[in-house]
C-alpha cells in the first residue's frame, strides 16, 4: 500500500522505490510507504496523523517525504525524532527511506537503474532536483540540496523505453526543472532547459508533452518557438507566489512582476491553434509577511488578468513546529486568520475564473488520455488539463476523442 501527495517529484521516487522492492524479492503489499510534501505545517500534521493512524494498526511504514532529507540524503533516526517526536514511540516499526534507491552522484540525478512498470498512465519523468534560490519561504535546500541535473542521454532512453511499451505521455518534473544543467538556480542564463525540450522532440515520439512547474526566469526564445509544437500540450504551470514587487523581494525570489507580464503574456499570445484553450496553472502565497492589502490585491488582478485557470494557493506557513524558514523572523507578520481569509478570498477568484474557462471548453473537441477507472466510470484529462468522465468501454492509456 502506498500513498503519495503533491509533489510530482515524490511520484517519480516513489516508482523507484517499488521497483527496489520489488527486484530484492520484498513484499511491501501489507505496509504503507508515504511519500508527500511538507510545504506547510498543516501538510506536516495531516501526514503524521495519518502515519499514526496507520502504525496503531501495527503496520509497517516507510517514510520517504521532504521531512527526512537532510541534503537529499536520508536523516539519522536521532536527527528524525529529534524533529518529529510524536513517532519517536513507533521506532521499531518506521523505517526512514532516502531520496530515492542507490547513491545519488553530486552532479548528476536519478539514473535509470531501477526500472518497474510505471504505477500511473502518465510518465512522471525527472529531470532535475535541488533548488539554490534560497527563497524565503522555502526549505527546499536544507531538504533537497542544490541544483543538479540529470544528463540527457539517461532522460532520452527512459522516455523511449516507456514509448516502446506503449506510454503516451508524458510529464517533465524536477524540483527547479527549467534550471536543468545550470551550475545554480540563481543563474537562469546558463539554463539549457530549452535545449532539453528540443532533444525530446528530435530523439523521441511520445506524442504528448507535459511540463511541470515551471521557473519564470529560465525562459528563453527558443523556449517559446518551441511552444509552438503541438507535442507540448496546452497547459503551463508556474511557480509565480506573487504578481507584488514588494512581497516577491521580501521572498527573495529571482524575478519581478515585469518579468512576470512578460512570460505570461507570451504564453497566452502562443501561435497554436487552440491557443484560446491554452491553461495557466500558478503557484500562490497569500499572507506573506509585509504582504499589504493593496499588494494582495495585486495579486488577485494578476489571477484575473493573465487568466490563472488553475490555482494552487495556499497561506504562508512559518513551519513554526518543525524547522523554521527565514521569512518566520521577517518583520509584519500577518495573523493566520487574516492569511486564511485572504486565501479564500484569492481561491473565490480563482474559481470564477476557472468556470469561464470551462465554459469556453464547452462544445469543443478534445483527445483525452484515459487514466483510470472508478466506481463504474472512465477518468480522463484533455490537453489542457480538464478531467472528464466518460461513458464505454476503454483502456488505461487510450487516447480518446470527446466533446465538451
Amino acid at each position: 500500500m502506498y500513498k503519495v501527495f503533491w509533489c510530482k517529484v515524490n511520484k517519480y521516487y516513489l516508482n523507484k522505490w517499488l521497483a527496489y522492492f520489488e527486484q530484492n524479492n520484498q513484499d511491501v503489499s501489507k505496509d504503507l510507504i508515504i511519500a508527500t510534501c511538507v510545504v506547510t505545517d498543516r501538510a506536516k500534521n495531516k501526514r503524521l496523523k495519518e502515519v499514526r493512524q496507520a502504525l496503531e494498526k501495527n503496520q509497517k511504514v516507510y517514510i520517504t517525504w521532504c521531512g527526512v532529507f537532510e541534503k537529499w540524503e536520508k536523516m539519522s533516526d536521532e536527527q528524525f525524532y529529534s524533529i518529529y517526536p510524536e513517532l519517536s514511540e513507533f521506532k521499531n516499526e518506521i523505517e526512514l527511506l532516502g531520496e530515492e534507491p542507490g547513491r545519488i552522484d553530486t552532479r548528476e540525478v536519478a539514473t535509470h537503474e531501477f526500472k518497474k512498470t510505471n504505477l500511473y498512465t502518465k510518465k512522471f519523468v525527472m529531470i532535475q532536483n535541488g533548488c539554490d534560490t534560497h527563497c524565503t519561504f522555502c526549505l527546499t535546500i536544507l531538504k533537497r540540496g542544490k541544483n543538479r541535473s540529470r544528463t540527457l542521454e539517461d532522460i532520452i532512453m527512459e522516455i523511449n523505453e516507456f514509448v516502446a511499451g506503449g506510454g503516451k505521455e508524458i510529464v517533465l518534473t524536477g524540483i527547479n526543472l527549467a534550471a536543468w544543467w545550470s551550475e545554480s538556480t540563481r543563474k537562469p542564463e546558463q539554463s539549457k532547459f530549452s535545449d532539453l525540450l528540443e532533444s525530446i522532440i528530435k530523439y523521441t515520439s511520445v506524442p504528448r508533452i507535459r511540463i511541470s512547474s515551471l521557473g519564470p526566469e529560465f525562459l528563453d526564445e527558443k523556449f517559446f518557438e518551441l511552444m509552438k509544437n503541438q507535442r507540448f500540450l496546452p497547459h503551463f504551470h508556474f511557480s509565480i507566489q506573487s504578481f507584488s514587487d514588494k512581497v516577491l523581494k521580501l521572498m527573495n525570489r529571482n524575478y519581478d512582476a515585469a518579468l512576470l507580464d512578460s512570460v505570461l503574456t507570451r504564453i497566452r499570445n502562443l501561435e497554436r491553434p487552440d491557443k484560446e484553450l491554452i491553461s495557466i496553472g500558478a503557484d500562490i502565497i497569500t499572507g506573506f509577511p509585509g504582504e499589504t492589502a493593496e499588494e494582495f490585491e495585486k495579486t488577485v488582478e494578476g489571477v484575473r488578468k493573465y487568466v490563472i485557470t488553475k490555482l494552487h494557493a495556499f497561506p504562508f506557513s512559518a513551519h513554526e513546529k518543525w524547522e523554521s524558514v527565514p521569512a518566520a523572523k521577517l518583520p509584519e507578520q500577518i495573523p493566520f486568520s487574516d492569511r486564511k481569509k485572504r486565501n479564500a478570498e484569492l481561491m473565490l477568484v480563482g474559481d470564477h475564473v476557472r468556470n469561464e474557462f470551462l465554459l469556453k471548453n464547452k462544445w469543443k473537441k478534445h483527445i483525452v488520455l484515459v487514466e483510470w477507472k472508478q466506481r463504474g466510470k472512465i477518468h480522463a484529462w484533455t490537453e489542457n488539463y480538464i478531467q472528464v468522465e466518460l461513458d464505454g468501454e476503454y483502456k488505461k492509456g487510450d487516447l480518446v476523442e470527446v466533446m465538451l
